[in-house]
């Protein structure tokens, strides 16, 4: 995401220097793209605004370094998939320049930035000014730019990434080891396609990544215990043969649905039609 953002930026014509502790990458980045090369000290000292693309088990000791070096009414923003405790550590070390947390909803394999989201994370005066003025510059590009507080953007992720994150790698393993993958596929419909999708998409991203996510977002556990204890109550039903039983609670979720989202397929054609716009 760091090689990203350092394309974006440059594309958009603003200098952009990048530091990163492994050299070889930092030589990559300096041959690929139209940007210049420091470390972290020269960096920051040198820059307008800093923009924080590291791993969330190393950001305490990147700030600690480089907080020295700010400069007043310099702005350090992150781009971590976790807020709160990372908006606590910029609090704690950064008393010059204005802080601000920010994420990014999309990898490093989006091309545009235009219809994609930005969640921003001010908690003070300051940083809710810093946002509306980063928030509109993204919004002039096509950006999807919503606020909100750090715990609650670490609790929506919980639910929008870490769980779906979880359910793909558990229906991975358990496609893997089903013992009729490869002969699955041929005999796949849409509903498989769209399983294995995201089984196959989360189990081909970056482990240490997706680990960070998993341990360092605080509802996580909860709302995984919670499919969890849901699964075996449709287990049990199943086990039953309670068929009665299976086709209430179906229908108790299709009226839950159309409550809460309006644009929920109410038919399998509108499912198999969605699905195939969708490229599956």
């Amino acid at each position: 995401m760091g090689r990203w953002m350092a394309r974006f930026f440059s594309n958009e014509n603003i200098p952009v220097t990048v530091s990163d502790v492994n050299r070889d990458a930092l030589r990559r980045v300096s041959e690929e793209l139209d940007v210049s090369v420091d470390d972290n000290a020269n960096a920051v000292k040198h820059a307008d605004s800093v923009l924080l693309a590291v791993p969330i088990e190393s950001f305490k000791e990147v700030v600690r370094e480089i907080c020295r070096y700010l400069k007043p009414n310099q702005a350090v923003m992150d781009i971590c998939s976790v807020k709160d405790p990372v908006v606590d550590i910029m609090h704690k070390y950064i008393k010059t320049g204005v802080t601000l947390g920010t994420h990014p909803l999309f990898g490093p394999g989006a091309e545009k930035i235009e219809g994609r989201g930005w969640v921003l994370t001010p908690t003070n005066s300051r940083e809710r000014k810093l946002a509306r003025e980063v928030g509109g510059w993204l919004e002039k590009r096509g950006a999807k730019v919503y606020s909100t507080s750090p715990k609650e953007h670490d609790r929506l992720m919980s639910l929008t990434l870490a769980f779906p994150h979880f359910l793909g790698l558990v229906a991975c393993d358990t496609l893997t080891r089903s013992g009729s993958f490869s002969k699955a596929r041929r005999f796949a419909g849409p509903t498989y396609k769209l399983l294995l999708t995201l089984a196959e998409a989360v189990a081909s991203e970056n482990p240490d990544h997706y680990a960070s996510i998993q341990m360092n977002l605080p509802k996580a556990e909860a709302f995984q215990k919670f499919f969890l204890a849901t699964s075996k109550e449709w287990l049990n039903i199943v086990k039953k043969k309670d068929k009665s039983k299976f086709i209430e609670e179906m229908k108790r979720l299709k009226e839950r649905l159309k409550r809460l989202d309006p644009d929920y397929p109410t038919s399998y054609e509108a499912m198999y039609q969605l699905l195939k716009k969708s490229g599956l």
